[in-house]
């Protein structure tokens, strides 16, 4: 079945809601956060989050560019492209409010706004229809990549932490791009249904963007939160290219492997025993291509 006429069945996707239960509870709000309570020796002198931290909180803040181009690539499934609108984009844009908020809190001298419009500036080119993939099967696939190297992101900076405050909020952000990932294999799966495609164009669908992940918004972000850094961690001596080296080793060190590679391998749909025997080999791999 084509593209096309996957897209005229006009189907409902999912008789259940994809509105997440999160347990019951109610979805968690920067006001609660106490931005006061951060304890800023713990944090202020700490060069690697300064970078890591700025850099996630310039890609999110931009999300809103990226959920519009998804929600037309999947205007013929009107679910899911009310899920993006209403619910992925409002919580990445509000991943990007708290992390402003929170760096802001902890180095107020930095100019946050010139230094995002710069980044948005050239990372705006990116966010183009034509990055997506034509196949909404594949672009599946691919969101699920994105998601995976977001929550192991966020996990690995929860684990860089000393400071309270931050701990709580990356764990916040962490749980929403797991629940966002269930989202997009849940959507993929159901496509799947309808119309497969073969595991090998998913197996390239995976394998190219994961590659691009440490091609693309990182890299430009912290190349801006670097041209923008004084008065903070100016040190002349610094290159550029040596601190973004030394951040991708320590990310890379701490990167949870074994639970990214078990999220990657989903979008596979591969019997268990499959499943269990081609995880570790590509552990390494993965650990490798996705960090940072």
């Amino acid at each position: 079945m084509s593209v096309l006429q996957l897209m005229q069945q006009n189907l409902s996707l999912s008789s259940h809601s994809t509105t997440p239960s999160r347990n019951g509870s109610a979805h968690w709000r920067i006001e609660d956060i106490d931005f006061s309570a951060i304890d800023r020796s713990a944090i202020g002198h700490n060069q690697d989050l300064f970078f890591l931290l700025m850099s996630a909180s310039f890609i999110e803040t931009g999300s809103d560019t990226y959920a519009a181009n998804l929600a037309e690539h999947y205007a013929a499934w009107p679910e899911i492209a009310v899920w993006l609108k209403d619910q992925w984009e409002s919580e990445e844009l509000q991943h990007g409010r708290a992390l402003r908020a929170y760096v802001e809190a902890v180095w107020p001298e930095f100019p946050w706004q010139q230094a995002y419009d710069s980044f948005f500036a050239e990372y705006s080119q990116l966010c183009t229809m034509e990055e997506l993939y034509p196949d909404p099967r594949l672009e599946m696939v691919a969101r699920c990549v994105v998601e995976t190297g977001t929550t192991a992101y966020y996990h690995t900076l929860r684990e860089l932490s000393d400071e309270p405050v931050l701990s709580e909020l990356l764990g916040n952000i962490r749980n929403d791009e797991v629940n966002h990932f269930k989202h997009f294999l849940k959507y993929f799966k159901e496509l799947q249904q309808q119309s497969p495609v073969g595991r090998t164009r998913i197996a390239k669908a995976l394998y190219g963007r994961l590659k691009e992940l440490r091609e693309s918004d990182s890299d430009i972000a912290l190349r801006h939160v670097w041209a923008h850094r004084c008065p903070y961690f100016a040190d002349s001596s610094t290159r550029f290219e040596d601190m973004a080296q030394r951040i991708y080793e320590l990310v890379s060190r701490r990167l949870p492997a074994d639970l990214a590679v078990r999220m990657l391998l989903k979008p596979m749909l591969l019997p268990a025993r499959v499943e269990g025997m081609v995880r570790t080999p590509i552990s390494k791999l993965a650990t490798r291509m996705m960090s940072y």
